[in-house]
């Protein structure tokens, strides 16, 4: 695989050609690839390449526990397929009255219309249904699989460079959006259906990689959350036999609150009138950052030295837990394994001793029902920093928060490894990807 050699070359020749400047692509050996409009790709067969559903044809009163799958936007932020985990449903009585035309199917490719542009995703032949409803902010394309690769067009849309295409696209009123037929009318480069494959086949490599790894972590994480709930909500720790519970707290436990644990930290964002306080290399963590991983090993956003100067008193150093506790992504849970600042949606709470980092990462994870409550259920949730410090939670004995902590400890070290892999193999694609799309690779 090249992706090492590549990787050095592109930092020092710059980034790739743009997609916009060139009319037609060059292969390898000067072979031309012709721009064909994405509608050209599509399958020989009815409702092929379509919306989501108009008007009240669909709205959140059709849902329900069972039937046949909704694809929404949550579905498509987990890389090539789609997220099976987060599922709504609508009856098959529904999808026969109204919805038979916004049908897809596995081995489909989905693409957002509505909200957060540029995500595509395929669905998986190995996935929970045989048929699925695009919601009204997806598109679907069923691809004519004699003309194109399904993967091949995934990667295509995946690129910076087309993302930012199609963001010039966006409708500028309201909700950013935009239509089926900016995107039947999008133009691609088509190269032989061989070198499509082979295209694919190479930047599905490092895809592999990464997903292995992904479900690695998955596995030692609930390695570290399966032992914390037999000691300290089954309350089965080393020595629990001869220890006597009372109100549901043993016997040399403290009732606490999370102010106990350590010193909470609500981030804040240096100005944005001075773009000389980002740039630079301090992780600026905001909760996007916090969804995609338990582990924070980078940010999107970064600040400078001076921006970082600004609100000195806002750095957090490793090991400090990240709860956020405004907006939709209340109560979701993050740790830090470098010092880094936050944004103001978030509450951070540093460690008062080091045998308490991996206890609290847990136990702060539980109090997410807790936090929701406290929101009120708002269009905007919000917990303050007042009402957070003052959350309940169990203190139990040092001698037994530092056993645990020793055994969490080894789980997360190997997690924080996989992360940075997953870094390093995210950025190799990325790198790859224009440059096998535009030809400069022969492949």
């Amino acid at each position: 695989m090249k992706g090492p050699d590549l990787m050095e070359e592109e930092q020092s020749r710059g980034s790739a050609t743009s997609f916009e400047d060139q009319e037609i692509l060059r292969g390898a050996g000067g072979m031309s690839w012709p721009r064909k409009k994405l509608e050209l790709l599509a399958a020989d067969e009815p409702y092929s390449f379509v919306g989501g559903p108009f008007g009240s044809k669909l709205t959140s009163r059709d849902y329900s526990d069972q039937g046949i799958p909704v694809i929404r936007g949550s579905n498509l932020n987990n890389g090539r397929f789609l997220d099976m985990n987060e599922f709504v449903y609508v009856s098959d009585s529904k999808v026969r009255k109204d919805l038979s035309g916004n049908l897809a199917k596995p081995g489909d490719l989905v693409f957002t219309q509505r909200g957060t542009l540029g995500q595509v995703a395929i669905i998986p032949k190995e996935g929970i249904s045989d048929r699925y409803v695009v919601s009204q902010s997806q598109m679907k394309l069923t691809v004519d699989d004699t003309k194109a690769d399904q993967f091949f067009l995934y990667y295509y849309f995946s690129s910076r460079e087309v993302i930012d295409r199609i963001t010039n696209f966006t409708s500028s009123s309201g909700v950013p959006h935009i239509n089926l037929t900016v995107l039947r009318n999008f133009e691609i480069p088509v190269p032989p259906l061989e070198i499509q494959k082979s295209i694919a086949s190479i930047l599905s490599a490092y895809d592999d990689l990464i997903e292995n790894n992904r479900r690695r972590i998955q596995l030692l994480e609930q390695a570290a959350r399966l032992l914390y709930k037999e000691w300290f909500v089954r309350l089965r720790f080393p020595g629990h036999e001869h220890v006597r519970v009372m109100d549901g707290v043993p016997e040399g436990w403290a009732k606490g609150i999370i102010a106990d644990l350590g010193k909470i930290i609500t981030g804040k964002t240096p100005s944005t009138k001075t773009p000389e306080n980002f740039g630079g290399n301090i992780p600026f963590v905001k909760t996007p950052d916090m969804h995609r991983s338990r582990i924070i090993v980078e940010t999107e956003e970064y600040l400078s030295e001076k921006g970082a100067a600004t609100q000195s008193n806002k750095t957090l150093p490793m090991g400090t837990i990240l709860v956020a506790c405004i907006g939709a992504k209340l109560g979701v849970v993050s740790i830090t394994c470098l010092p880094c600042q936050t944004n103001q949606q978030i509450n951070a709470v540093v460690p008062r001793k080091d045998y308490l980092t991996h206890y609290s990462l847990f136990a702060l994870t539980d109090i997410k029902p807790r936090l929701e409550a406290m929101g009120g259920g708002a269009t905007m949730p919000n917990v303050s920093k007042t009402k957070f410090a003052s959350i309940p939670v169990l203190i139990p004995p040092q001698i037994i928060l530092q056993e645990f902590d020793g055994y969490a400890k080894i789980l997360f070290q190997q997690i924080q490894l996989l992360n940075r892999q997953n870094s390093c193999l995210i950025r190799g694609r990325d790198l790859l990807l224009p440059r096998l799309m535009n030809g400069e690779i022969a492949v």
